[in-house]
């Protein structure tokens, strides 16, 4: 039997939507977790758009990912920040505000942190 296995994210298993249409995650499941593509609309911020939905006062998930299109600020907690943009390994600890800078969607391709992220 073959160990190949072919998901897409161009038919996720499950779409989250961020609040106020700001946005989505598509996902996938693998036996190793889930594998999300997040869209981010000009205007999303983590603070607005998505802490309603997980009710913590910052996000708790830990991303790793890769950033297609876009630019993203990341400010930590203890108020370290980076911009990430197109072609950018990002690695993110848990306790952060994340926003999109510009006018364009921002869209990064994360297989860590989104298995409960944006969870309804």
């Amino acid at each position: 039997m073959s160990g190949l296995i072919r998901k897409s994210l161009d038919s996720p298993e499950e779409t989250r939507p961020f609040e106020d249409d700001m946005g989505k995650l598509e996902l996938v499941n693998i036996a190793s977790g889930a594998v999300g593509r997040a869209t981010f609309q000009p205007g999303w911020q983590w603070s607005k758009h998505v802490k309603p939905i997980a009710k913590t006062d910052s996000c708790q998930a830990a991303h790793m990912g890769y950033v297609i299109s876009g630019r993203m600020k990341i400010v930590m907690d203890d108020g370290e920040d980076m911009e990430f943009g197109p072609g950018d390994l990002m690695i993110c600890p848990p306790g952060h505000d994340a926003w999109i800078l510009g006018d364009e969607p921002c869209v990064v391709i994360d297989w860590t942190g989104v298995a409960d992220y944006a969870k309804r």
